[in-house]
């Protein structure tokens, strides 16, 4: 499989190098030949083979033979530094291109298909999984290429020479091929299930990394290493048992070479002690069944690091064949109208009980409404579906009269700025995290858009200021720091519609009113939805809708609502204190 798909994706390099590696290997068993040679020269002199070519002088022989032998071991120098260099770019080639093209199209699947599976499994198909097809086209590929050259060049070059002993001493080599065959079946299982062992273990790595801070607050540090202990052991049996049945080979055609080995020993000395057989011949016979049959020790090793890739190849292959299923289609994107229209729609996570059965709202061009409820009520649901993160099961999503299943993807989320409950910062500097998608804009217009969102006080404060690097997740700042970095982020898009999904959520008071005023000035000009746990983020808003349980049971402004009997006024006595 992996050689094809190189053959087929880098022809003229993977055949160039094919090409060295089959000269070099050429010129590499030449000198048994020319051992062979010089061994007639020493016993038959003026009647050796040379001689026909019309050198007499014995010495002169042996030069011509030196000379010979200097010519072979710097062409098969050379076509050895070809080779290598061949085979290790393309390795590299393969392996950077691959990563690309199995990332690439990670970042493109449907946000479910990539939940579907762990970060860790994830990490081990792009990382671990691409290096292992490194590992083989760096090793194993031309060693594979090579004893095919040598099976090929000897077998040929002892049916020439003595057909009866070339017989007799290439007789274990099918058993030797076959056998590799099937054994390969035997292993390919076995590895397949090391590689998905690899995936659990990082996994559960990726788990405990990740979650560090819950592991420590609950002093949980045993029960981690004792979880990863579990499936260290269990990669480590998967491993041991492909390595005991990878080992077994070696042995068992040990056996079969010492039968070629000893046939060609004992029947070739017998012919050449009978005068059947010249001594030069008898020599090369000895030198070449050596040259071909202890490569095949290593036919192990080499199926070892074939299985190993192949299995690894499988998964990325498995990765790359995951079809998103959301539509991307390329109507363009209009700026001019943002209003939201949503009706009757019906969406359920996998394998869960639906969360919307028929919803539908309506939300004005420049409009600045509320989303609030109890949790799980749908509230952040009902965006991920607007940014099309999830796609319901029916009903229609519209923005600016279009159904957002006719937007392209990249268009739609372009114009939306999307602030997640759960903010994610990236390691790496404020300014680079503000900028992120908007790597074209000067640092005067970050300043400006972090002024806006009260940010750029407490950045300027900071020992490095916009340089400073936040640390991974941004655990390095507050959060209130990362919220506001995260609505300065969302901002320096300029977006038509703003999403914020519980923004104040973590943040202290103080931190709160200066969010609020920040969305005051932020949401002036463009449509903007805000999901709220804390009511009194959305005090403000033209319009608030009440979800229960993936319904709408209210709809109206603030004062309008408390007015009215209802779950509204029920959450706003239960969080300004009126009732328990």
């Amino acid at each position: 499989m992996i050689f094809s798909k190189m053959r087929d994706k880098y022809p003229r390099k993977f055949n160039i190098t094919v090409f060295y590696t089959v000269l070099n290997k050429v010129f590499d068993l030449a000198p048994p030949f020319l051992i062979g040679v010089a061994v007639d020269i020493v016993v038959k002199k003026e009647d050796s083979l040379v001689a026909g070519l019309g050198i007499t002088d014995t010495w002169s022989q042996l030069v011509f033979v030196a000379i010979l032998t200097v010519i072979v071991w710097a062409f098969e120098s050379i076509f050895e530094y070809l080779m290598e260099v061949g085979w290790r770019e393309l390795a590299q080639t393969a392996q950077h291109d691959l990563r690309d093209e199995t990332f690439n199209h990670f970042l493109h699947l449907d946000l479910d298909q990539i939940e579907s599976k762990s970060s860790g499994e994830l990490m081990s198909i792009l990382n671990d999984d691409i290096n292992q097809l490194e590992r083989f086209l760096n090793i194993g590929a031309y060693s594979m290429i090579q004893l095919c050259v040598t099976i090929s060049v000897i077998g040929t070059a002892f049916f020439i020479l003595a057909p009866s002993v070339a017989f007799f001493g290439m007789m274990p080599i099918p058993f030797i091929v076959l056998g590799s065959l099937k054994f390969q079946k035997f292993l390919e299982p076995k590895y397949k299930n090391v590689r998905d062992q690899v995936g659990f273990l990082n996994a559960e790595f990726s788990n405990s990394i990740q979650g560090i801070q819950t592991v420590k607050a609950f002093a949980n540090e045993d029960f981690e290493r004792k979880k990863i202990l579990k499936y260290s052991l269990k990669y480590m049996s998967a491993n041991n048992s492909a390595i005991k049945m990878s080992a077994l080979f070696t042995p068992l055609i040990r056996m079969l070479i010492l039968c070629g080995f000893l046939v060609n020993l004992l029947y070739g000395g017998y012919l050449t002690l009978e005068g059947s057989m010249e001594v030069g011949t008898y020599s090369v016979l000895i030198f070449m069944i050596q040259r071909l049959l202890w490569p095949m020790t290593t036919l192990g090793q080499m199926l070892d690091l074939y299985q190993r890739s192949n299995a690894s190849y499988r998964r990325v292959l498995n990765l790359l064949k995951i079809e998103p299923k959301m539509s991307r289609n390329k109507i363009p994107f209009s700026h001019s109208d943002q209003s939201v229209e949503i009706s009757d729609l019906q969406f359920s996570y996998r394998e869960r009980e639906p969360i919307f059965t028929g919803l539908s709202l309506n939300i004005k061009d420049g409009e600045t409404i509320g989303l609030v409820g109890g949790t799980g009520s749908g509230k952040s649901t009902l965006v991920k579906n607007i940014l099309r993160f999830y796609e319901g099961d029916s009903g229609t999503i519209k923005i600016g009269g279009i159904n957002i299943k006719d937007i392209a993807l990249q268009d739609l989320r372009k114009n939306i700025g999307y602030v997640g409950q759960d903010v994610y910062l990236f390691h790496g500097t404020i300014l680079e995290n503000i900028s992120y998608g908007q790597n074209d804009l000067s640092k005067e217009e970050i300043i400006r858009v972090s002024k806006l969102v009260e940010a750029h006080d407490f950045i300027s404060e900071l020992p490095k200021g916009y340089d400073t690097v936040v640390g991974e997740r941004g655990h390095r700042l507050s959060g209130g720091q990362r919220q506001r970095i995260s609505i300065a982020r969302a901002l320096v898009k300029n977006p038509s519609l703003l999403i914020l999904d519980e923004a104040t959520s973590a943040v202290d008071n103080e931190t709160e009113a200066a969010i609020q005023r920040s969305l005051e000035v932020v949401k002036k000009g463009r449509t903007t939805i805000i999901i709220a746990h804390r009511l009194s983020t959305v005090v403000d808003a033209d319009k608030i809708f009440v979800l229960d349980r993936g319904k709408i049971v209210q709809v109206g402004p603030h004062q309008k609502l408390l007015e009215e009997p209802g779950y509204y006024k029920y959450l706003w006595s239960v969080q300004t204190g009126q009732r328990e």
